[in-house]
């Protein structure tokens, strides 16, 4: 499904990562993990040819990204779901007409702008709110909404698209745990039960180890561990979260590097 060699990415002519190799394949489920502004995000939206490539060969399905067309990155684009933090709804329309709105890239502009949608497409948006647990919301105002169920309109809208990736930019950072529990579960039925590709960028380590079958550890501008969540042991958390060993008597106490130049008072306590 997605194949890099030798790849840097970034903005302009500036590398923000780089010697990216990576192989993904079709059903995996994978967690990207590292520190805020490590790169989490510019690997992630890189597949939907956001990102610069500056160099190396980067191929997502049959599509190879340096040079893209924009007619063959429109094409692309359909087949990949995104499921962003901040939901990206259209709140003064039902949950029924956001979830529709993942299949317009699939339609004429004509039966787009009247909404006309079939018998077909009408049954499989309202089997994906079942997934998502939204039928009986189907007519309410997406901003009636709490954050959790916002989220899940925007799972059921990006699986309208019916994806073979799908990719999620901390879906579940801004949720309470419990709301970020059942998202992550609405993730794992859709990746069982479509055999869809996921990709998501999560900030709590818990989950990553739960619910992904692969962890990419990003830091140092590159990808520094790429495994299992059994193998993600102390010292590959250690250099994906920029952690250093200190002597305390006679053990050794983990602990994250300060802030620079912290006041005096800061640092008490």
């Amino acid at each position: 499904m997605i194949n890099l060699y030798d790849v840097s990415l970034g903005y302009g002519s500036t590398p923000v990562l780089s010697e990216l190799n990576l192989d993904i394949s079709k059903g995996e489920f994978v967690g990207i993990i590292g520190l805020s502004g490590a790169g989490k995000s510019t690997l992630l939206m890189s597949l939907i040819g956001s990102i610069s490539i500056l160099e190396g060969d980067y191929r997502v399905m049959e599509y190879a990204l340096p040079g893209i067309s924009k007619k063959h990155l429109r094409k692309l684009r359909t087949r990949i779901g995104f499921i962003f933090q901040g939901y990206n709804l259209v709140n003064r329309l039902s949950v029924l007409h956001n979830v529709m709105s993942g299949m317009l890239g699939n339609m004429s502009l004509l039966r787009a702008l009247l909404k006309w949608y079939s018998r077909e497409e009408l049954a499989r948006a309202y089997e994906y709110m079942h997934i998502v647990d939204l039928e009986d919301y189907a007519l309410q105002r997406s901003d009636a909404l709490s954050g959790g169920q916002r989220q899940r309109v925007a799972i059921a809208r990006a699986l309208a698209q019916q994806p073979d990736i799908l990719l999620a930019d901390e879906p579940v950072a801004a949720l309470d745990p419990k709301s970020a529990g059942q998202v992550m579960d609405i993730l794992r039925e859709i990746n069982h039960k479509y055999g869809v590709t996921i990709i998501a960028n999560l900030h709590h380590l818990d989950f990553a180890r739960e619910y992904c079958g692969r962890i990419l550890g990003i830091a140092e501008g590159g990808i520094v561990f790429d495994g299992s969540p059994a193998m993600l042991g102390e010292k590959e958390l250690e250099r994906i979260y920029n952690k250093i060993a200190t002597p305390a008597g006679d053990q050794a106490v983990t602990q994250c590097r300060p802030p620079v130049n912290l006041p005096a008072t800061a640092m008490a306590g």
